[in-house]
């Protein structure tokens, strides 16, 4: 028989956020997001940048996920994510101002930037503002 619940931990290199039980979790990985029931297949996968969602007894709040790796096993998933933020942590005004910048440094067409790292500030912006609003249940148009 299945169990009915999962382990659930997240941790980043500098604190666990979550440890708790889900009924089922979405990763967001490298190729896209991944949906985790009770049961799943083991498995080993990367993680992008994107929101991960879970539901147990309740439903959870999301976060903010920064690459990293998930192991899955039947009945637990461990989530090493180089950085993590719970909805309820991230400070919006803070995310919206960093999404400026990054557009503003990849607009700027300047040959000494580095593409890569300007992209992904820019990626880890509109996931935290993705989900903050999500969260608080703000618009995507208001500010």
């Amino acid at each position: 028989m299945l169990p009915e619940f999962m382990e659930l931990v997240i941790v980043t290199p500098t604190r666990q956020l979550v440890r708790t039980r889900a009924r089922e979790t979405t990763l967001p990985g490298a190729n896209g997001y991944l949906g985790v029931l009770p049961g799943h297949a083991p498995l080993m996968t990367e993680l992008g940048i994107g929101e991960l969602t879970s539901r147990g007894e309740t439903q959870t709040e999301p976060l903010s996920v920064v690459r990293g790796f998930a192991e899955v096993l039947p009945d637990r998933i461990t989530v090493l994510a180089e950085t993590a933020e719970l909805a309820a942590e991230i400070d919006l005004e803070r995310a919206e101002a960093a999404k400026a910048r990054a557009e503003k440094r990849l607009a700027a067409h300047d040959p000494n930037i580095d593409w890569d790292r300007a992209g992904v500030a820019l990626q880890r912006a509109l996931i935290r503002i993705q989900v903050v609003r999500k969260y608080r249940g703000v618009p995507a148009n208001s500010h």
